[in-house]
């Protein structure tokens, strides 16, 4: 199984990103493996890529892959020929996210028709040249459900149930609460929580991209963290759980959870003076 979590990174008004990451284990039976389950899908033209969206994957490997494929075949094919091999915009996506849906139905209904059970989740993620984030989760029937406006997050693999929602929820995310939020480390720290207490999960070590507009560049982005990040993230997701933890037995020790709230927002309001 897995853990793959798609964030929606809001910056300001027009200026919205992705953020998808995953751990990189699998296991089949009692076998465990690495494997990739974040997929970018691009356009490539006359030496250039095209930024189109952004997959990732939980379930059957087959099945994942197959599902990559229809969504990239898909997508590929309606730049070509409707949107001017350009990245889409926030509705044009939504009208492509319905095709890519008829055809998993589609494809879907055939491996039931021999017998084979689907095991099977995806989400589809991308940002429109104005900004715009857009994240679908779709199921094992093959159906997409908008994430992006609410809950603005979405969470597949069998870490969602051992802690990754959960986890999310206490933490306070939300889309208009990310904005100053590095969502990167926060997926990190998800993620290798998740692993300590189920082992179909592995510790990130796996994959983080990013899917973004460069207004200097004027155009959309698309890349994966670069693995001296994903180090940082490592050690850091290690200090903050220990700050937890410190935080945890400091309202034992003080046991008025009240004065803790105030050496903490003490703390805050000179930080915040010092940043102006």
């Amino acid at each position: 199984m897995t853990l793959v979590i798609a964030l929606k990174w809001y910056f300001g008004p027009d200026e919205e990103a992705v953020v998808i990451s995953a751990d990189s284990r699998a296991t089949m039976g009692p076998v465990s493996y690495e494997v990739r389950k974040i997929y970018p899908i691009v356009l490539r033209e006359d030496n250039k890529e095209i930024p189109l969206a952004v997959a990732g994957g939980a379930g059957d490997a087959s099945i994942v892959k197959q599902s990559f494929r229809i969504a990239e075949r898909t997508l590929v094919e309606i730049a070509k020929e409707e949107w001017g091999s350009r990245t889409p915009s926030f509705e044009e996506f939504e009208e492509a996210v319905r095709v890519v849906e008829t055809r998993l139905i589609h494809r879907f209904s055939q491996l039931r028709g021999q017998g084979i059970e689907i095991d099977f989740q995806m989400i589809l993620a991308s940002v429109d040249p104005h900004g715009k984030a857009s994240i679908y989760l779709f199921d094992p029937r093959g159906l997409a459900e908008p994430m992006h406006d609410n809950p603005g997050f979405a969470v597949i693999g069998k870490g969602f149930f051992t802690g990754g929602n959960l986890l999310l929820r206490l933490l306070g995310y939300s889309p208009a609460e990310s904005i100053g939020m590095d969502l990167g480390l926060l997926s990190a720290f998800i993620i290798d929580a998740v692993s300590e207490i189920d082992t179909s999960v592995g510790p990130f070590v796996g994959e983080s991209w990013l899917m973004r507009v460069d207004r200097a560049e004027g155009k959309v982005m698309l890349g994966p963290l670069k693995d001296e990040a994903l180090r940082e993230f490592k050690d850091r997701v290690r200090k903050r759980k220990e700050l937890i933890r410190k935080l945890w037995r400091l309202c034992e020790v003080v046991e008025k959870e009240e004065e803790v709230d105030k050496i903490i927002e003490g703390a805050l309001e000179k930080q915040r003076k010092e940043g102006d």
